[in-house]
């Protein structure tokens, strides 16, 4: 199984979202959105592991929620990797209450190591995919474009779970099953 874990994007920031990628059609012709049904924020991609694991992966979300209370992170700047200009996935990052959200992915990446598991070393960066693009190059009419709709003002997400999912090869994009949600404080 193909393992991630994640926060579920709620269906009215999905729809503000779901705006963003329509305008990101407009302005780069070669972008491909995600579906909105898709949207999430990752917290650990997992990988290629076996079944078996499904519980253990549970048990280290259980421990990651451990006296973590909701909270809520907003959406408020485009990016990309590897970075904007020559980005590959445009992405938006959040703001917020994200320290919880540092503990939560400090407490998973350790127990993914305690498992043995490869872990992303790179620097965590909350952000949500809104999809792929082959060789952007922003010109500056994109770019005052872009800084436009980082300039539009969106709902907090409120973050209460986090589930763990299992991606499934769909014709060019991927089918997230949740396997496990674990409720936070």
């Amino acid at each position: 199984m193909r393992f991630f874990i994640a926060l579920e994007i709620p269906d009215e920031s999905k729809f503000e979202l779901e705006a963003v990628q329509k305008r990101l059609v407009e302005l780069v012709p070669n972008f491909k959105p995600s579906f909105p049904d898709k949207l999430h924020l990752t917290i650990a991609f997992v990988g290629e592991e076996p079944e078996s694991l499904t519980e253990r992966l549970v048990e280290i979300l259980r421990r990651a929620a451990e006296g973590i209370s909701g909270f809520s992170v907003t959406p408020a700047y485009l990016d990309g990797f590897p970075h904007l200009h020559e980005a590959k996935v445009i992405w938006i990052g959040v703001k917020g209450d994200i320290d919880k959200l540092y503990i939560i992915r400090h407490r998973i990446k350790d127990g993914l190591v305690n498992l043995d598991l490869g872990v992303d070393e790179r620097r965590f960066v909350p952000h949500i995919a809104l999809g792929k693009v082959d060789q952007l190059v922003l010109n500056a009419y994109q770019e005052r474009e872009f800084e436009k709709l980082e300039l539009q003002s969106f709902k907090p997400i409120r973050v209460n779970s986090i589930k763990l999912f299992e991606s499934i090869p769909n014709v060019g994009f991927h089918k997230h099953n949740t396997l496990a949600e674990i409720k936070l404080k």
